[in-house]
């Protein structure tokens, strides 16, 4: 009898304990405290133009939001014509405290808002564009903090009628020294002028081995019959030449190229007496700066961000670059898509994204119908320079 009664003491006893172990459970529950502001200073305008479209037109910062509570928070940066919720449209996210635009990015809103640099239309060619900042915990939850718009005036300073001035409209590279060009005017490397006696573009060097392998020079014109201009002909000018480029001394004294291989933006600047590498950048007006490409479609690539095929802005809507292609063989081998960014966190666009809105595609692609419908390469292996025109709705291949 002595036994049964510890027995009930000792149920009793667990019982009770159990209790105060779920009475003494703490749930943490994140909620919006105090306000959200941008901390950086805005200009009372915003100078747009296609010459600088390049440059960095504002870095939004802000301090962390306060969710009462450790948690993840990802920031929303969002834009609005009415600076109302009727339109808010994100413009980008981060788990970060700042997001850059470029002036090519506000050149994209500009024209969304109507405005226009020619003084014959009735648009102006002065706007307000609003941002505002949104922070939210979780996969997009309704616990947020919402700061107050801002209004940033643009300006598209008007078309005089005054444009760019140079002696040519573009110049061309061929040579061995042009990865994909060589000898040869199928696809010559184009700068076009993009400012008194600028021209710049983007263009694949090869780098000089031994066999004459890195040697081209400029035309004014797509054949042998036009001027050329070698490398004295620009040194001799007092022309301050990039350190990767030096005289051929190849009996036509050619540019030699003598750096990396890879892709750069040259820039030959008459007034400045400059040429110049950097590092590859857009040189037109689009969506995106650049689209990128991966999948075991693109040969250089495969699924992975080591090395994705970059398409470069180089026109109004225009995206371009030369791209190895691997055609299908029955494994998924010939699949890929286009991403905004590096990352799998970037929006991306497969078949049906272009095709829905009604591009006409190159033949060589179809849709791949791998469950995420992505482009499949049916051609022949090789080097192709791939095109994709937002504006006239195409995708091609040459």
């Amino acid at each position: 009898m002595k036994n049964f009664k510890i027995y009930i003491i000792l149920l009793i006893g667990l019982i009770g304990f159990n209790s105060c172990i779920e009475e003494d459970t703490i749930s943490f529950i994140a909620a919006p405290s105090g306000e959200l502001e941008f901390s950086n200073s805005f200009l009372s305008e915003y100078i747009l133009t296609f010459e600088t479209s390049s440059n960095l037109a504002e870095r939004f910062t802000w301090k962390n939001a306060d969710f009462e509570t450790p948690t993840n928070v990802t920031y929303e940066l969002q834009k609005s014509l009415t600076g109302t919720e009727s339109d808010v449209e994100v413009v980008s996210s981060t788990s970060g405290n700042d997001i850059s635009l470029t002036i090519s990015d506000f050149l994209v809103y500009a024209n969304g808002a109507g405005l226009d640099n020619d003084p014959e239309t009735e648009a102006p060619n002065t706007g307000t564009i609003y941002f505002r900042l949104r922070a939210f915990v979780g996969a997009n939850s309704d616990v947020d903090i919402l700061s107050d718009f801002v209004a940033l005036t643009l300006v598209l300073p008007e078309d005089t009628g005054a444009a760019a001035v140079c002696d040519f409209d573009q110049l061309y590279a061929v040579g061995a020294g042009i990865t994909y060009t060589s000898w040869g005017w199928d696809y010559p490397a184009a700068f076009n002028c993009n400012g008194n006696g600028l021209y710049s573009g983007n263009v694949d060097l090869t780098a000089y081995t031994g066999n004459d392998d890195g040697n081209f020079r400029f035309f004014t014109g797509t054949g042998w019959g036009f001027d050329s201009f070698n490398y004295p002909h620009f040194a001799d000018e007092g022309y301050t030449i990039d350190e990767n480029f030096v005289n051929a001394e190849d009996g036509d004294s050619n540019f030699r190229f003598i750096g990396t291989d890879g892709l750069y933006l040259l820039t030959i600047d008459q007034i400045n007496k400059t040429i110049t590498l950097t590092e590859p950048e857009a040189t037109g007006t689009c969506d995106y700066d650049v689209l990128y490409a991966v999948g075991l479609g693109i040969t250089n690539a495969g699924w992975g961000w080591d090395s994705p095929a970059p398409f470069f802005c180089n026109g109004a809507g225009v995206y371009s670059g030369f791209v190895d292609l691997t055609a299908y063989t029955g494994n998924d081998d010939g699949n890929f898509r286009f991403f905004t960014g590096t990352g799998w966190g970037f929006d991306s666009f497969n078949y049906p994204h272009f095709a829905d809105e009604g591009y006409t595609i190159d033949e060589n692609f179809v849709n791949a119908e791998d469950g995420d419908s992505n482009f499949r390469f049916i051609g022949d292996d090789g080097t192709y320079l791939l095109t994709i025109d937002t504006v006239n709705k195409t995708i091609t291949l040459e």
